[in-house]
C-alpha cells in the first residue's frame, strides 16, 4: 500500500514569516535576481569583439533543424514547472534543484565574466520559412550569442534530470521521460545553433561539480554501503 502524499502547505505565509523555517526556502529563489542582474551587466558591458569564438569541426556536421526549437523552448517550462512541483510536494527536492542551479549559474557567470566567449554558427538565413523559423528568429533576438561556454542549457538540463530521477515517489515513466527531455534539450542547442558542442562538453563538468556539492553525501553513503 502506497503512502499517501500530502502537498507542502503555504497557509501563512507573508512578507513577515518568509524568514520562519518552515518558508525559509523560497529565499533560494532570490538566486534568480542575481542571476539576471549578472546576465544583463555581462549582456551589456562586454562587447562581442572581446568575446572568444568558440567552434569546432563538429560543428560544421550539424545541420540547423528548426524542429529543435520545441525542445529548445521547453527548457524554459521545464524549469518553472519542475521548481514549482517540488515547492508543492518536496521542498528537500527544490532546495537541492535550487542550489543546483545558483552553483552553476555562479560559476558559468564567472567564466563568462573573466573569459567572454561567442558562436557565430548562427545561419544568416533560414534554409525555410516557416513557423518555427520565425520563431527561431525571435529567439534570437532575445537571446544574444555571447556568453556561451558552458551551455547552461546544458548544465540546468543535468541537475533536473538529477534530481527528478533520485524522486522514488516518481513513477518510472515521469522519471524517465523528464531525462529523455533532458537530453533532448542538452542536443537540442547545437541543432538550433545556439550553443557548440564545445558549449555543451564543457557544461558536463559544471553539471558533475554541482553534483557533487549537492549530493556528495549521498553518493559517499551509497559508496559505503556497497562496499563489502
Amino acid at each position: 500500500m502506497t503512502k499517501e502524499r500530502k502537498p507542502v502547505s503555504y497557509r501563512g505565509l507573508s512578507p513577515r514569516t518568509v524568514l520562519e523555517p518552515r518558508f525559509s526556502h523560497l529565499l533560494l529563489l532570490l538566486g534568480w535576481v542575481a542571476y539576471f542582474l549578472l546576465y544583463a551587466l555581462t549582456e551589456n558591458l562586454i562587447p562581442p569583439e572581446r568575446c572568444h569564438p568558440i567552434h569546432c569541426a563538429l560543428d560544421d556536421l550539424i545541420p540547423f533543424s528548426e524542429g529543435f526549437l520545441i525542445f529548445y523552448a521547453s527548457w524554459y517550462a521545464l524549469i518553472v514547472l519542475s521548481l514549482l512541483h517540488f515547492l508543492r510536494w518536496d521542498v528537500d527536492s527544490f532546495r537541492r534543484l535550487q542550489i543546483f542551479i545558483m552553483i552553476t549559474q555562479g560559476v558559468a557567470m564567472l567564466v563568462y565574466i573573466l573569459w567572454p566567449s561567442r558562436q557565430d554558427l548562427r545561419p544568416l538565413v533560414f534554409p525555410r520559412d516557416n513557423f518555427l523559423t520565425r520563431c527561431m528568429a525571435f529567439v534570437y533576438a532575445f537571446d544574444t550569442s555571447t556568453g556561451v561556454c558552458p551551455s547552461l542549457h546544458v548544465a540546468y538540463s543535468i541537475g533536473i534530470a538529477s534530481v527528478w530521477l533520485k524522486r522514488r515517489e516518481e513513477s518510472p515513466l515521469l522519471r524517465g521521460g523528464v531525462a529523455l527531455l533532458c537530453v533532448l534539450i542538452s542536443i537540442s542547442t547545437a541543432f538550433v545553433k545556439q550553443h557548440s558542442v564545445l558549449d555543451i562538453l564543457a557544461a558536463l563538468p559544471l553539471g558533475l561539480l554541482a553534483e557533487l556539492l549537492v549530493y556528495g553525501r549521498l553518493w559517499r553513503e551509497r559508496f559505503r554501503m556497497r562496499r563489502p
